[in-house]
């Protein structure tokens, strides 16, 4: 799924962050990093905001280094880099983006941030049995999708349901055909479908946390291109060092528990660890 930017309420959410300066303390760790100071610039797409928000106030409460965080839709920013724009630091979504932004000499270097994985989300109780991907085909299952979702939003949903060999028949059971997938998410909360696929971060949103049962997908039918996020030393950066320390933190242990609370897969876990070797995430 994509950063959910065509959805109001999404967009009013990344909005606040960008024009926050993230100046909440938080108590500091007792990996306490070398105090620096001065500001940060860091862009990163809107689908990881809710881990990056408290890790940039962990990071002032450690460092003195106020972050100026922007969230939005990725490849808008990526475009954005790839022109006349410049920041510190960019966390982005798929792997080929910080990979043509190395090859046009516009990040410095980048690092494995984190993976999404995608899951079934049904009504709590889930009152149609769903058991696994292949009861989304069951006739008189309520599917609801937002197959004109902002990539990869509907598309990899829609993605998986054909490596599932199961597409056609989601789609005539199909209740809503939307294109916000968060919006889908009061669906199925009210009890107007049966089930949909999302990732593991939307369940973890504010308005959502509890509030559904989250059932897996195997992993091998989820498509590889969305699941990456990096983050990297933009060429642009006003002191590297310090954006360098930033991304030390971002994939230390401490800065790693943001983003698994959220949902994702922390890069520096076992489990990340092995998707690293599997889809290739090095630096070029």
């Amino acid at each position: 799924m994509a950063n959910d930017s065509d959805c109001p309420q999404r967009r009013q959410f990344l909005k606040a962050a960008a024009l926050s300066a993230c100046g909440v303390l938080f108590a500091a760790a007792p990996a306490r990093a070398q105090a620096q100071g001065g500001v940060l610039q860091v862009w990163s797409c809107g689908g990881l905001a809710e881990a990056m928000m408290p890790a940039n106030e962990s990071f002032l409460a450690q460092t003195g280094t106020k972050v100026v965080y922007t969230g939005a839709f990725a490849a808008a920013l990526g475009k954005s880099l790839m022109g006349s724009a410049t920041t510190d630091v960019f966390a982005g979504r798929v792997l080929d983006l910080a990979k043509k932004l190395r090859a046009k000499n516009k990040m410095v270097s980048f690092a494995p941030l984190c993976f999404s994985r995608y899951v079934l989300v049904t009504p709590k109780g889930n009152p149609a049995r769903i058991k696994g991907i292949e009861d989304l085909a069951r006739p008189g299952v309520r599917v609801v999708l937002a197959p004109e979702a902002s990539p990869p939003g509907g598309a990899a949903a829609l993605k998986i349901l054909e490596k599932a060999g199961i597409l056609e028949a989601a789609m005539k059971n199909a209740v809503t055909k939307g294109s916000c997938v968060q919006r889908t998410m009061d669906d199925i909360m009210a009890g107007r479908g049966d089930a949909s696929i999302v990732e593991l971060r939307v369940t973890r949103l504010r308005d959502f946390a509890g509030k559904m049962d989250v059932l897996d997908i195997d992993e091998g039918l989820f498509p590889p291109g969305p699941l990456t996020f990096t983050v990297g030393v933009m060429k642009s950066a006003s002191n590297p060092a310090l954006a360098q320390s930033y991304v030390k933190f971002l994939t230390s242990a401490e800065g790693q528990a943001y983003f698994e609370r959220q949902g994702f897969i922390p890069a520096m876990s076992e489990k990340g660890r092995q998707l690293v070797e599997k889809f290739g995430v090095k630096d070029v």
